[in-house]
């Protein structure tokens, strides 16, 4: 077959409190994040929003250990899944690539030319397809092929998303399980699903399939899991004063403490390696509105990190890539709904219904929260979250 090998995506996250505000920077530089109507205003606006949320990030990163673990687990994952692989008598070599800070994306492309690498699997570590994540790299992914001529010879294939994978949701069963044993009543513990939130424009005016698959993913893995108990699906993570998918996690904690519900088993369904939004914001910020509702036995599933099974899972899936028919760039971007994504309309801008497909609403309230503050100082960033 020739050289193999794997592109492991990721967002990537600051190794130390160092890096909080360069990664910071990096996000709000990305025109995906923010749509501004003159280029040169997007670094200055970036340098703007980093350096007021750098010391508020810091202090989250301080309480898990002063940065995040994501490159360091998501390395191991390849080390791990190279092994499995090379047991199944496929050889390949792995590289990873994180979308907004070491190793870039940019980074692992160039080794991957370097090392004359004929086949490509292309696999995003989000088993659900989001325009805001999995989306992302492959847009970039799609414009670093268009430039670069060295990447033209290479036969690469893509995996969209992987959530349906039997092995995937057999880890996630024997995970939650082995938490459940840990109560004295295990089939009496509610198991509360939270994934990370999208502003539910994605899903309505873009056509996301990320809330279609998160549900169905949800119903998959408690039918793995054959167990009696009851179950409920939230969203985490929302920013701003927008609509986001529904129920948010913190409410729903509170409506089940409400209803007398005192055992509880958190599952991250849309993470699979620990980062600042399983160890802070579920293990500490959840946990304490959990145990403010009344919910004092609260326990968390940890992320599949390196576990065999998904390890298992994450070979099959390249292995059937491989045999499989090549899916391109190009087929992995596009939505059902026929929305223009990408490249971005030179002129479309502000709070229009174009804009707000992709970006969001908080995104276009971005720019103009920050002429207001600018003229005004009435500190209107503060108002609608950019700046917490």
């Amino acid at each position: 077959m020739g050289r193999v090998g794997v592109l492991l995506l990721n967002l990537g996250g600051p190794d130390k409190l160092e890096d909080v505000g360069p990664f910071l920077y990096n996000l709000f530089s990305d025109p995906e994040i923010i749509r501004l109507p003159f280029r040169w205003l997007q670094k200055p606006l970036a340098w703007f929003i980093a350096e007021r949320r750098t010391r508020t990030s810091q202090e989250n990163y301080k309480q898990i250990g002063g940065g995040s673990p994501l490159r360091r687990i998501t390395e191991e994952q390849g080390e791990a899944l190279k092994e499995q692989l090379g047991y199944l008598g496929q050889e390949a070599k792995i590289y990873v690539g994180m979308r907004y800070w070491h190793p870039y994306t940019e980074e692992a492309i160039a080794q991957i030319t370097q090392d004359n690498i004929e086949h490509l699997v292309i696999l995003p570590l989000y088993p659900q397809f989001s325009i805001s994540t999995s989306g992302s790299s492959f847009r970039l992914l799609e414009k670093l092929w268009q430039e670069d001529p060295k990447l033209q010879p290479i036969d690469y294939t893509v995996i969209p998303s992987w959530y349906k994978e039997p092995g995937y949701l057999q880890a996630m069963a024997e995970l939650i399980a082995q938490e459940l044993k840990q109560f004295s009543n295990p089939d009496e513990v509610h198991i509360f699903f939270s994934a990370h939130g999208v502003p539910k424009s994605y899903v309505e005016e873009a056509g996301d399939p990320y809330q279609q698959e998160i549900e169905e993913c949800t119903a998959l893995i408690m039918q793995t899991l054959n167990r009696p108990n009851a179950h409920t699906l939230a969203y985490q993570s929302r920013v701003g004063p927008v609509e986001w998918l529904q129920p948010y996690t913190e409410d729903a904690l509170k409506e089940l403490g409400a209803k007398g519900v005192k055992d509880l088993v958190v599952v991250p369904i849309s993470f699979v390696s620990e980062h600042i939004e399983t160890l802070q914001e579920i293990d500490i910020e959840y946990r304490e509105v959990a145990e403010e509702a009344g919910i004092h036995n609260f326990r968390r599933v940890p992320a599949p990190n390196t576990h065999p099974v998904f390890i298992n899972a994450l070979a099959d899936l390249v292995i059937d890539a491989l045999k499989n028919p090549s899916f391109k760039l190009s087929q992995a971007a596009q939505m059902k709904k026929r929305v223009k994504m990408y490249p971005q309309e030179r002129w479309e801008w502000g709070l229009t219904t174009s804009a707000e497909v992709w970006n969001g609403r908080i995104a276009m309230l971005g720019f103009i929260a920050l002429i207001i503050e600018l003229i005004t100082g009435h500190g209107f960033l503060h108002m609608i979250g950019l700046l917490q």
